[in-house]
């Protein structure tokens, strides 16, 4: 006699599985992934407005712009290749790079370091807050007078200038990333007997993490703007230099071309620190990243 004993709950269990979400149903039915589609979009955007740019360019609207003296995509493209060619090129991209990340670097450990203090310490929150929100509203382009005073050489001065931009971004979304977490889990941890050690480790900067990668990705981009001011004025090499040397001689194209290299510098970077924080924060599924 054939056993029910087992069969019985095994069916019952079938019955019981759930149906296979939207996203599974997709992937079985040959539909085109959620990545590939994301791809797919995103080329048709960037291929639309340089179409739009190229359209653009050909008009005329003197009541309002001039875009006859916006140079084409076409010419852009010239430009670059004769760029990529010359032999300053790696030059140029080389010093904003390791401006841009020698500034960010000591900007986000001074920043991480005082952000994780002032939110979970009162006494650090009335003393450091205050005149932290005084000097923050100051645009990174007022500190540059000052900066050629404090440092005797220009690359300093402007390794302070990212410096300016990147602190305030991580500072704060550093503090609001402590103030967010949920008190229970701190209680929590103070009732099965963590120390404050213990608590800051497994606790507070974990749950201040998915803030803190925000205000990094922020802050890598609030460096670039204000590295490129600080080099338009007192660099000799860099993309910022290179931007405002081409409107000195007036090459148009170049002008877009240095913009250029700034977004794609600026994109890249930020984009390898979103990039890094989704590994950091596997628990972390933000509305966007899980639908």
């Amino acid at each position: 006699m054939e056993d029910r004993t087992l069969a019985i709950p095994l069916e019952l269990a079938a019955r019981s599985e759930p149906a296979p979400s939207a996203r599974s149903r997709l992937r079985t039915s040959g539909a085109m992934p959620a990545s590939a589609r994301g791809l797919t979009l995103g080329l048709s955007s960037i291929l639309l407005s340089l179409a739009a740019w190229q359209l653009a360019s050909t008009l005329r609207f003197d009541f309002v712009f001039r875009f006859e003296n916006v140079p084409p995509p076409t010419a852009v493209v010239r430009a670059a290749g004769e760029l990529f060619l010359a032999p300053n090129f790696a030059a140029h991209v080389a010093s904003s790079v390791r401006r841009v990340l020698a500034g960010f670097l000591l900007a986000s450990a001074g920043a991480v370091v005082l952000g994780l203090a002032i939110g979970r310490f009162r006494t650090a929150r009335q003393l450091l807050l205050p005149p932290l929100e005084l000097v923050r509203p100051i645009p990174a382009v007022a500190w540059i007078p000052l900066a050629i005073l404090l440092f005797a050489s220009p690359e300093h001065s402007m390794i302070f200038i990212t410096f300016i931009g990147a602190f305030f971004p991580v500072l704060l979304s550093t503090v609001h990333g402590v103030e967010g977490i949920d008190r229970r889990l701190l209680n929590a941890a103070l009732t099965l007997g963590a120390s404050p050690l213990d608590i800051y480790v497994h606790v507070i900067v974990p749950g201040a993490l998915p803030s803190m990668v925000t205000g990094l990705s922020i802050g890598m981009g609030t460096s670039w703007f204000s590295l490129v001011t600080a080099e338009m004025i007192s660099g000799q090499f860099g993309v910022g230099y290179y931007t405002w040397e081409a409107y000195t001689l007036q090459q148009y194209p170049n002008i877009v071309l240095g913009m250029v290299m700034i977004g794609l510098l600026g994109w890249a970077s930020s984009a390898a620190i979103q990039w890094g924080g989704r590994r950091l924060t596997p628990w972390f599924k933000p509305l966007a990243r899980s639908a």
